[in-house]
């Protein structure tokens, strides 16, 4: 099962919440277990190309059902195959740091993905939001 809306909105604000408090600004992409976007937050003063690369990440997470780190590891093992993926999956490919699956049991019931800030503030971002989504889920 997905998340609901509701719940999306509330694992974004979460995010933006201990963004702030780290003084990064960043965006929140929330998406559904399909990869299909539900909630899109930009902070005031987070980079403009941010809006683009969060909800990338955080479709790609959904698709590949695996973190983004992962997903690097993965990159960096096929980087011919990931240089084709975008054409073949017909939505942008994104690996990166701050973005995580979000599960409910064994299925994927969405993504996470944050994008602004340094590698290290994205992925805690996202682990904050990631606490909140599973402790929804309880």
């Amino acid at each position: 099962m997905s998340l609901t809306l509701d719940e999306a909105r509330a694992v974004s604000a979460r995010v933006c919440e201990h963004a702030t408090g780290l003084g990064a600004r960043v965006t929140v992409a929330i998406v559904d277990g399909g990869g299909h976007l539900q909630v899109l937050d930009r902070m005031d003063g987070a980079p403009p190309l941010s809006a683009r690369i969060a909800p990338a990440k955080a479709s790609s997470v959904a698709l590949f059902h695996r973190d983004g780190s992962e997903l690097v590891r993965l990159e960096q093992a096929w980087p011919a195959l990931f240089a084709q993926l975008d054409r073949v999956a017909g939505t942008p490919i994104v690996a990166g740091a701050g973005s995580r699956l979000i599960r409910r049991g064994d299925a994927a019931a969405g993504a996470i993905a944050v994008s602004g800030g340094m590698p290290e503030q994205d992925d805690e971002c996202a682990d904050a939001g990631l606490a909140l989504a599973e402790a929804l889920n309880r």
